[in-house]
């Protein structure tokens, strides 16, 4: 490859077209016009010696070649721009704008409440926009197109370079029993769970959870009486009806049925389900988007 010449703005628009996998968004992104932004391409492929995106239904799919790229050039063109661009720091006591923030369920229960009051008393000026959303890939599809400038969920199972993602939030699964059932006295050994019958959250709507997948591989499986893609509805049905389940415990503690409730340690090992915050590489470093990740992230510790 022969780097004499190269022209930065061949790699600005590599990384709108990695970002916005659109030629025409890409454009307007970096201000030129679609045909100059074809242009670009074609002299990045013949740079490259690769054709690093592809035409799909589903928009520019980006080559292995391209994605090996994507991470080196985004941090290249970060620190040219933090040597050459001084930004202006961000003030979120006076500032007058709109975050759009993307949630799966469990965050928007526990965590926006208080993220908001919090919001409010130190950043008045600032509105929240919440967009939801159930499978986990969503949240990829949401920042990819822009409609959110961060998400706050399960970590998606298909992502790459462009996708940022931090540990914020963890919860431990329990097992609830109304009060009222006699088994509640007994206490919940493998015997009593597998006599019972299970309610399972399924956002997905599958029948078969993590739990089921963990009781297979010890030969065990329970009944299920109730599939239901709503889990804050799961420890109301347990209090009225004669099954159990195994839910997250703070789905179960903040639940107005939660005194209605035994809470038991799962007699099978579950692992911790952890939450992320999810962002798009090209708001790395906007000073406005890096407030609102770490007031985020410091809400969400402050809960743990």
């Amino acid at each position: 490859m022969n780097f004499h010449g190269i022209d930065l703005n061949l790699l600005a628009a590599f990384d709108a077209l990695m970002s916005e996998r659109n030629v025409t968004r890409a454009a307007t992104r970096v201000g030129v016009s679609q045909p100059a932004m074809s242009a670009a391409l074609s002299r990045l492929r013949k740079l490259v010696g690769d054709p690093l995106f592809l035409r799909s239904a589903a928009g520019l799919l980006p080559t292995p070649r391209a994605r090996d790229l994507a991470g080196p050039i985004a941090q290249a063109l970060q620190q040219i721009e933090s040597t050459l661009v001084e930004k202006p720091q961000f003030m979120p006591e006076k500032a007058s704008l709109m975050f759009n923030l993307g949630l799966s369920d469990y965050p928007a229960f526990v965590l926006l409440p208080s993220l908001l009051e919090s919001l409010e008393r130190q950043a008045p000026g600032i509105s929240v926009a919440v967009h939801a959303f159930n499978d986990r890939d969503d949240a990829v599809d949401l920042l990819d197109s822009g409609a959110i400038d961060a998400a706050i969920g399960v970590p998606p199972v298909h992502s790459d370079r462009r996708i940022l993602t931090r540990h914020i939030l963890r919860d431990e699964f329990v097992t609830i029993l109304a009060r009222a059932h006699p088994a509640a006295r007994r206490g919940m050994s493998m015997k009593t769970y597998l006599g019972l019958a299970h309610v399972l959250a399924s956002p997905e709507g599958d029948r078969y959870g993590l739990v089921d997948q963990v009781l297979a591989e010890q030969g065990k499986k329970r009944r299920l009486a109730f599939t239901l893609p709503q889990m804050f509805a799961v420890p109301g049905i347990v209090a009225r009806t004669n099954t159990t389940a195994t839910v997250m415990k703070r789905v179960a503690l903040g639940s107005p049925a939660s005194r209605q409730l035994m809470v038991f340690a799962p007699p099978v090992a579950l692992p911790d389900v952890v939450f992320d915050l999810i962002w798009h590489r090209r708001s790395d470093n906007h000073p406005a988007q890096l407030w609102l990740r770490e007031f985020i992230a410091r809400h969400a510790a402050s809960l743990q």
